[in-house]
């Protein structure tokens, strides 16, 4: 017995996002249906609300309301400085450690080829835009320390180097709080390969 067409579409819609498979689609459409229907027009308001309104910051790229964010518009932050993050959710942890003052450039994703995303695909013409606007003297490059994360600021690096821009990368090593003991090699390497003298 096969599911009523628009169930069986709204389980096809739901294996859109990330993780979700048919099984984990279809009892999530049979929660939203059978438990949970004020939720499911909510979520089906705030979607299509969400869709009409969110656009990209004209600037730094994050997604907004405005054509161009708050971060952007406040007059209190070092325009000298860019930090270019993969994700606006890389941005937010950033944001939230209140250390950093710069501004900020976000490629919605890194580089992937075998997943067919591109140079054009993380934005990276409006990026060079950006970062030679005659005021940002150095950018910072904070994407992951995965394969692509690496990939992506090392094919950056090299353009942004190539223009006379000074390009930095965030460090790594130790978690705050970590024990040497449950560190893995490879973190343990690099933070001994980056330490630095002791002020």
């Amino acid at each position: 017995m096969r599911n009523p067409p628009a169930l069986e579409q709204l389980v096809e819609s739901l294996r859109c996002l990330p993780g979700v498979g048919p099984k984990s689609a279809l009892r999530m459409a049979y929660h939203l249906l059978q438990r949970d229907r004020s939720g499911a027009g909510g979520l089906a308001q705030a979607l299509h609300n969400a869709l009409q309104v969110v656009t990209h910051c004209s600037l730094c790229n994050t997604f907004s309301e405005d054509i161009v964010c708050p971060l952007c518009a406040a007059d209190n932050r070092d325009p000298t400085l860019l930090c270019v993050v993969e994700m606006p959710t890389d941005l937010m942890m950033l944001e939230q450690t209140r250390v950093f003052q710069g501004r900020y450039f976000v490629l919605m994703g890194k580089l992937s080829p075998l997943d067919g995303i591109g140079p054009k695909e993380i934005h990276l013409e409006k990026l060079l835009k950006r970062a030679q606007d005659g005021v940002v003297e150095e950018v910072v490059l904070a994407t992951n320390y995965t394969v692509e994360g690496e990939a992506t600021a090392h094919y950056i690096s090299e353009l942004l180097r190539s223009r006379g821009l000074k390009v930095s990368r965030i460090a790594r090593g130790l978690p705050m709080g970590g024990e040497i003991e449950h560190v893995d090699s490879g973190t343990l390497a690099q933070a001994l390969m980056e330490r630095r003298s002791v002020r």
